[in-house]
């Protein structure tokens, strides 16, 4: 009985991972501005879930653990910036770096410098807005922000259309645009 518990416990973990490790590696890696400690990060998120022990695989219990996964990958991408601001290694030009697999190199290099411009202006924002444009922009609810980063659900709904506003209003995304 204990080996079946544990085997449908592994293929819970292993789907949960299919369906959450490249979201969650393009969210701390827009937060990080580096692909490898965002791989890390989410490494660690999932190691942790493994050693959980109060998650089940049932409907509830993935919604549950998605927030929780995203809330683990949120705090460790914070400590992660803390410790690089503190020796010093973080500079406003960090950015992801993106490989394309378009068939034309200009028009990949134009989403590049696109990318790459977009990001700079949402690393400018203040620290709540971009973390809540970001997850919003993962595709997570309002509520799901916000039980993620311990703040209200109106105050989230503010955060982002905040966010948005001022990004719609800066003069750099709206030469972007045209």
């Amino acid at each position: 009985m204990a080996h079946t518990d544990a085997c449908d416990r592994r293929r819970w973990v292993l789907s949960m991972l299919r369906e959450y490790e490249v979201p969650l590696t393009r969210f701390v890696t827009r937060l990080l501005g580096d692909e490898e400690a965002a791989r890390d990060v989410v490494q660690f998120a999932f190691l942790k879930l493994c050693d959980r022990s109060d998650s089940t695989p049932n409907d509830d219990a993935d919604n549950h653990t998605a927030r929780w996964l995203y809330a683990v990958c949120r705090n460790k991408a914070v400590d992660h910036l803390r410790m690089r601001q503190r020796s010093g290694r973080l500079s406003e030009t960090e950015m992801p770096s993106r490989m394309s697999r378009e068939a034309d190199p200009a028009q990949a290099i134009e989403r590049d410098d696109l990318y790459r411009n977009l990001s700079s202006e949402i690393n400018r924002l203040p620290e709540g807005q971009r973390e809540a444009v970001l997850l919003w922009s993962e595709g997570l609810s309002y509520r799901e922000i916000a039980k993620v980063t311990d703040r209200t659900e109106v105050n989230i709904r503010v955060l982002v259309h905040r966010a948005l506003q001022s990004l719609r209003n800066n003069p750099s995304v709206r030469a972007m645009a045209e």
